[in-house]
């Protein structure tokens, strides 16, 4: 391992669901060690708890309550609480989320400062995480917020496909009353970029799809086709928009290296085609890596150790991809 090998933060997520239980056994490969420092952010009690109910006796983490005291070649634990846990596994608790939300601000904290280089957020419950002081519709929200990302858009990573949503908690319907030719391009541009930077693609294609037309919508023609002439004026490889149901059930998207999903339903139902429980979500648009595996809490399987842990895996190595994309990146940008 390198002297300053990178230090990849990873937040507890829901200690009601699988969140710990997919880190620990992520962690267990030691071949992460050889890569990456792996931190760990939330309540040592509650990881305690799980470590037991999984039987990972062979399995350690250096608890620590500062980033200084880590140990450089081992999984480690950050304990940001001190007082007894209480686990109701299957369920959201006061506790949990308020525990969900001091890990991402420490984890977040640690990134401003640089002593950690990535992140990836076990999953949490978004519609009880929400409290007076943490007033945000998901993780990602969260992280751009802080990190004055206005942009910010999520790329859903399975293999080699990549799926940009222009939108991802607005339902369907609601899609096309806030689509503009202005939003679809700032997300073209963003995928854009992100394919180039933090991907490595040579000059790479982006598919977009379009919305399903019930003869009076009108976002294809006003917002979709404008947006693509002006971007691919703009010497971007972008083309479309092309029908959702058929471009997937061809499997098109495998002629591009990202395709623009303008719902969230198109993105998940093509990413989900391909990544088998093993994708990764990730933050584009900005300056920090924000990655996360593609399942929720899992609240159906919490503590009967049937979580697998792919997700998470994948999630921890495509941080570390990203970061040394950007370095390559950022080197000869500079020649």
């Amino acid at each position: 391992m390198n002297e300053n090998p990178i230090k990849i933060g990873i937040t507890q997520g829901d200690i009601n669901g699988i969140g710990l239980e997919v880190i620990m056994k992520a962690l267990s490969d030691n071949k992460i060690n050889e890569f990456c420092t792996p931190v760990v952010y939330g309540a040592s009690k509650a990881a305690s708890f799980h470590k037991s109910k999984l039987e990972l006796q062979d399995f350690t983490m250096q608890v620590s309550k500062k980033l200084e005291q880590i140990n450089l070649k081992k999984s480690n634990f950050i304990n940001i609480w001190e007082q007894e846990v209480t686990i109701e596994l299957g369920q959201s608790s006061p506790q949990s989320d308020k525990l969900s939300e001091m890990a991402l601000v420490s984890a977040c904290k640690d990134l401003k400062s640089k002593e950690i280089d990535a992140i990836v957020t076990a999953p949490v419950n978004p519609k009880n995480i929400q409290t007076p002081t943490f007033k945000f519709k998901g993780q990602t929200e969260f992280f751009a917020q802080q990190f004055n990302a206005p942009n910010a858009m999520v790329i859903l990573v399975a293999n080699d496909l990549r799926v940009g949503l222009v939108s991802r908690h607005l339902p369907a319907a609601e899609v096309g009353k806030v689509l503009t030719k202005e939003l679809i391009l700032k997300r073209i541009k963003t995928l854009h970029q992100s394919l180039t930077v933090d991907f490595a693609c040579t000059n790479p294609t982006i598919a977009v799809l379009s919305l399903p037309s019930d003869g009076t919508d009108k976002s294809n023609t006003e917002c979709l086709r404008p947006a693509i002439d002006q971007a691919f004026s703009e010497h971007i490889n972008v083309f479309g928009p092309f029908p959702a149901d058929k471009f997937m059930q061809e499997k098109s998207y495998r002629k591009f290296d990202a395709v623009l999903a303008i719902t969230n339903d198109q993105g998940m139902m093509l990413f989900q085609s391909e990544s088998k429980g093993e994708g990764v979500f990730f933050t584009a648009g900005m300056p920090i890596v924000l990655t996360a595996p593609e399942h929720d809490t899992r609240y159906d399987i919490a503590g009967q150790n049937k979580a697998d842990a792919s997700s998470m895996r994948n999630a921890i190595y495509l941080a570390m991809d990203i970061l040394k994309n950007r370095k390559i990146y950022s080197t000869y940008a500079k020649k």
